[in-house]
């Protein structure tokens, strides 16, 4: 009985062995194929053998973000109202901080300006007048063509014309600064002053547009891009045209008209010789505005019927 016993467990033994050593070779086999070491451990269900169901798809969840309902805002683009017809506004202040007053008809494409007083109290007499044109323009006397804006700007120097009217210390302004001399176009600090006005020594200003008139009023013409523009000035009975030294042609062009209308010289063969510097119908005519200055008869008269005529033809008067 103890034989049997002891020969039992040593056909066991040697099963173990057998199976131990199949168990390895199997083993290191197995990492060799698989290019491993060949005694490194498995790592996974799947390299030890237990069977692992793999997802046959792969959800990837992309975060999906919705439109916003809010209202992107526009700009919206309106035109700078028109001042009320007929009606005073300002365009500036003068030194001593008297506005500017400017008058409005018409609101059609063609802008023109018609200036008055620039040189203040020494010529009022043209202010008188550009504010009688406003008075037919108010009662329909004259009618402005549907596709013109006219702007009528009666008194440019208010300080000259208000300080010293119908005196010569009126044509320069507070600061005895010519106004038609402080334009950038042939701007000159001094003139020879042979055939020029000389009851006193005015000046063309520290610098072109040093003074606030002469700024307000080319921001305007600027701003609002006038077509043609006439300076009333006294007292030659002549017009001058825009540009030196020879006429621009629109300037010229619309001289001619105004001439032919009013009976006013022009070329101005009546011209004393005087040196003109500085002026605000050449800058005009620098920047594409025909431009002309208009010389009333004498210091007094306000020349109101010829100008009739004279604004009609203006009105009527195209490039």
């Amino acid at each position: 009985m103890k034989r049997s016993f002891t020969n039992n467990a040593k056909y066991l033994l040697i099963g173990f062995l057998v199976g131990a050593l199949i168990f390895v070779v199997v083993f290191v086999t197995a990492n060799l194929l698989a290019d491993k070491h060949a005694l490194s451990l498995p790592t996974s269900a799947t390299e030890t053998g237990t069977a692992t169901l793999a997802p046959a798809f792969t959800f990837t969840i992309t975060p999906v973000f919705a439109a916003t309902n809010t209202a992107t805002p526009t700009l919206a683009i309106t035109s700078t109202p028109l001042p009320p017809e007929g009606e005073a506004f300002s365009i500036g202040k003068s030194i001593e901080g008297k506005p500017l007053e400017m008058y409005r008809f018409g609101s059609g494409p063609i802008v023109r300006v018609i200036i008055g007083a620039i040189h203040g109290g020494y010529e009022s007499n043209t202010a008188t007048l550009v504010y009688l044109l406003r008075d037919d323009l108010k009662n329909h006397t004259i009618v402005v063509p549907e596709e013109i804006t006219l702007y009528l700007l009666p008194i440019l120097n208010p300080d000259g014309y208000f300080d010293f009217l119908n005196q010569p210390e009126g044509r320069g302004n507070a600061r005895s600064v010519d106004i038609n001399r402080n334009w950038s176009v042939l701007w000159q600090p001094d003139w020879d002053r042979t055939g020029c006005f000389s009851y006193l020594r005015l000046t063309a200003g520290e610098h072109p547009f040093s003074e606030p008139e002469a700024i307000a009023l080319r921001d305007f013409l600027l701003a609002n891009k006038v077509d043609a523009l006439i300076s009333y000035h006294s007292a030659m009975s002549a017009i001058f045209a825009g540009g030196q030294p020879d006429p621009d042609p629109a300037s010229d062009s619309l001289a001619r008209a105004l001439s032919a209308a009013s009976l006013y010289l022009y070329p101005p063969t009546n011209d004393p010789g005087c040196q003109y510097t500085g002026q605000l119908i050449d800058w005009a005519a620098a920047q594409g505005i025909a431009a002309v200055d208009v010389e009333l008869t004498d210091h007094q008269s306000n020349d109101i019927l010829i100008n009739r005529k004279a604004l009609e033809a203006f009105l009527a008067w195209r490039r």
